[in-house]
């Protein structure tokens, strides 16, 4: 029997350190006002939350105010890569003629950093020594790569880059999953209730599961490589060996304390407040109960 996945090495690099940030996540990227954003807001412009010490004014308030979408995006480590290393700790608010270059370097940064965490995580799978080898040096290759200076990232191409190294990846899951489960790579499974499929060592890459019903799902040894999990529920699921599972992607869906986790990611705050809401009783005689909803 192959041993259990060792815990991905939690890299301080590859964390989001704030307090290291110029608050690059609030200003970078574009939103729309969705579901997911109360409002619009164009990329390179600072998010109206946004505080001149770089913190968001509605932190602890995103969901109640409508912008779930902030809780969920994770730049592993990026900003502070940009922010302390790439720019040296110079602040775009101090020089504002430094922020569409930073905005370059954060859009290249962030997903190197994605897959700096996906080959450490890989590497954690106890591979064959070749396969370990070959995703040793795409690491070195591509921490090589953060380290460059604007110029240099400008120069760097992303998708050939992750191209090169996700068939690794995927030689990597395929190891350590073998002989391997159902394959729903790419899948579209949006709402789909899948508590009585076996998706043990499943391929769930890249699949979207947006509200899937994953109640009390055994999802030991399947790989979660990108799968979307907003608004999925994961109450009662088992995910403590599920390869490839990073924190976002629980921030994004829904579970509860009887929800199993791995070490290397917390237990959402907001899954507490998941309740049923209980039946009411007939006001009067011959009145019909109102069933419970899920909040």
């Amino acid at each position: 029997m192959s041993p259990s996945p060792a815990p991905p090495p939690q890299s301080a690099q590859l964390r989001a350190d704030c307090g290291r940030c110029f608050g690059l996540c609030c200003v970078v990227p574009a939103f729309a006002a969705s579901a997911d954003f109360a409002i619009d807001k164009p990329a390179g412009q600072p998010c109206p939350n946004l505080g001149a010490d770089h913190r968001c004014g509605i932190h602890t308030e995103l969901r109640q105010r409508g912008f779930p979408g902030c809780t969920v995006f994770d730049c592993f480590g990026a900003g502070q890569q940009v922010a302390q290393v790439t720019f040296g700790g110079r602040d775009w608010r101090d020089a504002p003629e430094t922020l569409p270059a930073m905005a370059e370097a954060f859009a290249v940064l962030r997903p190197l950093h994605e897959l700096l965490w996906y080959l450490d995580a890989a590497v954690a799978l106890y591979p064959p020594a070749d396969l370990r080898d070959e995703l040793a040096h795409a690491r070195a290759e591509t921490a090589v790569l953060t380290a460059g200076d604007v110029a240099q990232l400008r120069a760097v191409d992303v998708a050939a880059h992750r191209a090169r190294i996700n068939p690794l990846l995927s030689r990597a899951s395929d190891v350590a999953r073998s002989p391997g489960g159902v394959d729903h790579r790419g899948a579209h499974l949006l709402g789909v209730d899948l508590r009585r499929v076996d998706l043990r060592r499943a391929n769930l890459r890249g699949a979207l599961l947006i509200g899937a019903d994953l109640r009390d799902v055994d999802l030991g040894l399947a790989d979660v490589t990108g799968a979307d999990l907003r608004g999925a529920d994961l109450r009662g699921a088992d995910l403590r060996r599920t390869l490839f599972l990073h924190q976002a992607q629980l921030d994004a869906a829904r579970g509860d304390a009887r929800t199993g986790l791995p070490a290397t990611v917390t237990r959402p705050p907001h899954w507490t407040a998941l309740t049923l809401t209980p039946v009411r009783q007939p006001s009067r005689a011959g009145a019909p109960a109102r069933r419970g909803r899920r909040r």
